[in-house]
């Protein structure tokens, strides 16, 4: 973006413009313009509506196009020479505060506009809310979501609803089961009732989108007549059904999701069944696990409109997220898990362990109820996949997907509306009356093995025993909600709480009263909220947890008793309502039983202040809120790649690289090796801490194909590499091309000796040091290793534990700076899972300049380079090869190369050896250079043979001709990318058939 600017433009997802947005906005390129029109009385509250108006392309201050046809595309535009005083906010961090700001700041206009709106009509958009609330609950509603991601012509057409509010973000919500359960009453008729659970009770709060809700509706519908019905009584709840026969239900849900998945993420193990067997269930259930999957993505596809946002829920659908974007890459997709994520030890145990974390990091955002459960998934990606895990999420080959950690809530509002009500006043008396004179304690919990039922009413006991006063004084009311009654796991939980029950109360009961009473159903919505509300202590005594409502339910009906909150340390609500609450670890009954009583004895101002802590978190993180974050962070983590796909060179374009090689007079190919020439290093499925050759092999598809090129007199290859020379030797020998060893220190035609291209005056003197701080972290460090090179010194542990080896590289690095190169002329180059110490200057592209003009004096060239292939993986630190060849850039990269090595030097006429302003000369015939070896004064010599101006030019190199590629790497000063060694393997056989033909 070029020109004038005033002001700053925020475009698409909602972004925050305060009052500090400047009336003008104006950008001019080209002649055209992007103008910013506004309600200027709508800053008055922060509450801006805008319409923009984008013609043609706009420049970006670095010359890079970007056409805005959707806003989805890039919602930030920024001008560096921008003449506001405004602060703009370029970070992600900034960028979702102000739409936070923003999204609070609408809501409150929304709702003192409702006040003062006489009708009180409000268009709701598909609250979910609104479907199943009853009258008296539905006392209230959200104002409008400014609409995040609508497309440009919603906006340039004033797409805006008659009463000046824009449309909601559409949100496809899919998850295994719909939030009704469906009955059927005839072949077309059908009754729908709403179905429990956490995800439904969190998404009844959600208004702020325009909600579609896809999913299973629990029921087998084999005929046409009874899908069609129901699909159309489906969707005037905002429901799509997936239709699963019971064969797919019975592999897939019961199967693969209730006998593998959620067991193995509740730390309950795998079954534990005849090896043979299992692995052919495992097989089995796995493939109806993915049919399932595939059958979601299906019926997603068909109502997904472009700029929607895909949120898939949970384990069930673990595969989802791949196979959108299978569908469509530009998808922006979601996932959230509601159970624990167990550590990478548990879920290495499962079969299909690489496939799934693979299919979920598909998704540009990864969501966790709690910080401990992110970092497991982090942790398993790092370790089972080998990749890089970094404080945003996971990174593969430079493609980021995001892991966070969002709470989930609950719709506070309707629980304390709810006590308002008078059929819940009526139930809070009948319980006054029934359980007058004695203190109420309470469990609801689904009757599961990871609830802790059993362990609750065993300290309950024993609260009883070691407090005989309590005995009449105290009753437990534990609500057990039956499922999977047709599990035999679940039936002996049952027979057990049954028994337990059976000996209390016949223990410690007398004729008028029991100690327990045990409910096996559940409990409508307004006798739960009546409950909650007589309630003096709640226990909560999950063994594993992935949040536990429960507790904040009753947080929110307790405003007026001020009850006590006793809560599972395994639950993941305790990392949100450990401070208010009285932790505990449910397996140690002594410990719970104390808690009991400490409970039932605090005093009212630490009940106060604990309830208040408590209180204010659950009205304040509100499912609401949680949605919406959830959804902010979505959508800006795809700006936020978008940002960074700017940055990504395009692909490498192979048929106009074949052409124009086949068009040159004197070509030059550099290539790398590791992990450019060689075979892939990890695919999937393979572990990747399995130790492997330990020195790297060129790929054998190579073998003809590098035989053929080296063979074409108009070809020059050279291998540039930072391994040692025996390595190249090895590989290379029997080739006719050029081998640079040591990032180019070493040099020699194969048919020759090696040379040193050393300054004469390099100082080495730190090497013993630095090899004495590598000896001790390569014992301290199982499977590390280092290397000894005359140039460089390389301490490399990509074979042993990932996280270990990452904080062993921090610990010697340390020790580094803080001694032994302190003072020292050398570099510290950090690789993927290695530290390079090397001699100042030592790069690739450093060493490019003496290598040309070896190969120049060696070959008597008469006609000058005319096309360059330069293709490698290699570091950041050795990039500067690809802008010393850059024919669009000034001489100033080659002048910065040479001079940076000036330094090693001893030049008394001041001159400077090779730094030549572009273009390079040719020597003059007599000049030729011959094989030397040994350092000696070589560096002189080579300075004597050539002189700044002498002879033609040795490049003359045309933009067109020019072809630099990174492998592997996405961000790069590389011109385009090529993805693995595999593509450089068909690129080099297409030259070289090209080159035979």
């Amino acid at each position: 973006m070029t020109g004038e600017a005033e002001g700053y433009i925020y475009m698409g997802l909602g972004l925050g413009l305060g009052r500090e947005v400047r009336q003008k906005c104006a950008w001019r390129n080209s002649g055209k313009k992007a103008v910013c029109h506004h309600t200027p009385q709508r800053f008055s509250n922060q509450n801006a509506r805008f319409r923009w108006s984008l013609l043609g392309k706009m420049e970006s201050s670095q010359g890079n196009s970007i056409s805005y046809n959707n806003l989805d595309e890039s919602r930030i535009m920024h001008n560096n020479h921008c003449k506001s005083t405004t602060t703009i906010p370029m970070s992600r961090l900034e960028r979702l505060l102000r739409e936070r700001e923003l999204r609070r700041s609408t809501r409150s206009s929304h709702s003192n506009e409702e006040t003062r709106d006489n009708n009180g009509d409000v268009d709701t958009f598909g609250n979910i809310n609104d479907l199943y609330l009853s009258d008296g609950e539905r006392g209230y509603r959200e104002g409008d979501f400014i609409e995040g991601n609508a497309s440009a012509k919603h906006l340039n057409d004033g797409c805006e609803k008659q009463d000046g509010r824009v449309p909601k973000q559409r949100l496809i919500v899919v998850a295994n089961r719909l939030p009704v359960s469906a009955i059927r009453r005839s072949e077309d008729s059908w009754a729908l009732e709403i179905s429990v659970g956490g995800l439904v009770s969190a998404l009844l709060g959600v208004s702020e989108f325009e909600a579609r809700w896809i999913g299973w509706a629990g029921i087998n519908v084999p005929d046409q007549v009874g899908q069609r019905s129901l699909t159309k009584a489906l969707a005037e709840k905002r429901c799509i059904p997936v239709f699963l026969d019971e064969e797919i239900v019975h592999q897939y849900y019961n199967g693969y999701c209730n006998n593998i998945l959620w067991p193995l993420f509740h730390y309950l193990g795998l079954p534990q069944e005849d090896r043979l067997a299992t692995t052919r269930s495992f097989q089995s259930q796995f493939a109806a696990y993915k049919k399932a999957n595939q059958m979601f993505a299906h019926v997603v596809n068909e109502h997904y409109r472009e700029g929607d946002v895909v949120w898939c829920h949970d384990y069930h659908l673990m595969f989802l997220p791949r196979c959108l974007k299978d569908y469509n890459n530009k998808m922006k997709v979601g996932w959230f898990l509601h159970t624990p994520f167990p550590s990478s030890e548990i879920h290495r145990t499962l079969p299909s362990r690489s496939e799934l974390l693979r299919s979920v990091l598909a998704a540009d955002l990864v969501g966790f109820h709690t910080y401990d459960y992110a970092r497991h998934f982090v942790s398993a990606c790092t370790r089972i996949l080998g990749l890089e895990g970094t404080p945003d999420g996971v990174e593969d080959q430079g493609k980021l997907t995001r892991v966070a950690a969002f709470p989930i809530g609950i719709d506070s509002d309707r629980f304390i509306r709810a006590l308002e009500l008078p059929q819940v006043k009526n139930h809070i008396r009948e319980l006054k009356e029934r359980f007058a004179g004695r203190k109420v304690m309470l469990g609801v919990d689904r009757l599961d093995m990871i609830k802790g039922i059993p362990q609750k009413i065993l300290a309950f006991e024993k609260f009883l025993e070691e407090n005989p006063i309590w005995r009449d004084k105290v009753v437990l009311v534990q609500i057990a909600v039956p499922t999977r009654t047709d599990v035999p796991e679940y039936q002996k939980l049952s027979s057990q709480v049954h028994e337990i029950v059976g000996r209390i109360n016949g223990r410690f009961g007398t004729l008028t009263t029991v100690p327990i009473h045990h409910l096996d159903r559940s409990l409508d919505f307004h006798a739960l909220c009546a409950l909650y509300a007589v309630t003096d202590v709640a226990l909560v005594t999950s063994l594993r947890d992935g949040m536990n409502l429960v507790s904040y339910e009753f947080v929110a009906c307790q405003d007026s008793k001020k009850g006590v909150l006793i809560l599972s340390e395994f639950a993941g609500a305790a990392q949100s309502l450990g401070a208010g609450a009285i932790l505990v670890n449910p397996w140690n009954i002594t410990e719970v039983a104390a808690s009991i009583g400490y409970a039932l004895t605090m005093p009212a101002d630490e009940r106060e202040k604990r309830h208040r802590h408590n209180f204010t978190h659950i009205t304040t993180h509100t499912s609401q809120e949680w949605a919406e974050t959830f959804v902010s962070e979505l959508n800006d983590t795809v700006v936020e790649a978008q940002l960074r796909t700017r940055q990504i060179p395009p692909l490498l374009p192979k048929r106009e690289a074949v052409d124009h090689y086949l068009h040159s007079n004197n070509r030059l190919l550099i290539l790398g090796f590791n992990a450019t020439l060689t075979k892939p290093a990890d695919t999937l499925g393979r572990r990747v801490d399995q130790l492997k050759d330990m020195e790297p092999k060129l790929h054998p598809e190579l073998r003809v194909p590098l035989k053929r090129l080296c063979d074409d007199p108009k070809t020059t290859i050279i291998v540039l590499s930072g391994s040692d020379r025996n390595v190249l030797d090895e590989n290379f020998g029997e080739y006719n091309l050029w081998l640079a060893a040591e990032h180019g220190m070493f040099l020699r035609l194969t048919t020759g000796n090696w040379m040193t291209t050393m300054p004469e005056n390099l100082n080495m003197d730190w090497v013993d040091s630095v090899k004495h701080v590598f000896e001790y972290f390569t014992e301290r460090t199982p499977r590390s290793h280092f290397e000894l090179r005359e140039t460089s010194l390389v301490w490399n542990y990509k074979h042993a534990d990932v996280e270990f080896g990452k904080l062993q590289s921090k610990d010697l690095l340390q020790h580094l700076w803080t001694g032994p190169i302190s003072n020292a002329s050398v570099d510290v180059v950090q690789g993927a899972r290695s530290v390079e110490v090397r001699a100042v200057g030592v790069t690739k592209g450093a060493a490019i300049d003496r290598i040309l003009g070896e190969i120049v004096h060696h070959n008597d060239e008469k006609a000058p380079i005319d096309y360059v292939l330069c293709i490698g993986h290699f570091l950041p630190k050795d990039e500067d090869i690809y802008t010393f060849f850059e024919p669009e850039l000034p001489a100033g990269p080659r002048a910065k190369i040479a001079n940076s090595l000036n330094r090693f030097t001893s030049n008394s006429t001041g001159l400077a050896p090779f730094c030549r302003k572009a273009p390079l000369p040719f020597p003059a015939p007599e000049k030729k250079a011959t094989a030397i070896l040994g350092n000696g004064d070589r560096w002189s010599r080579m300075r004597e043979r050539i002189t700044m101006h002498e002879g033609p030019s040795v490049l003359d190199l045309k933009g067109e001709n020019y072809f630099s590629c990174a492998v592997g790497r996405k961000r790069s000063n590389a011109r385009y990318l090529l993805g693995s060694s595999t593509e450089v393997v068909s690129l080099l056989k297409e030259l070289a058939a090209a080159c035979q033909q």
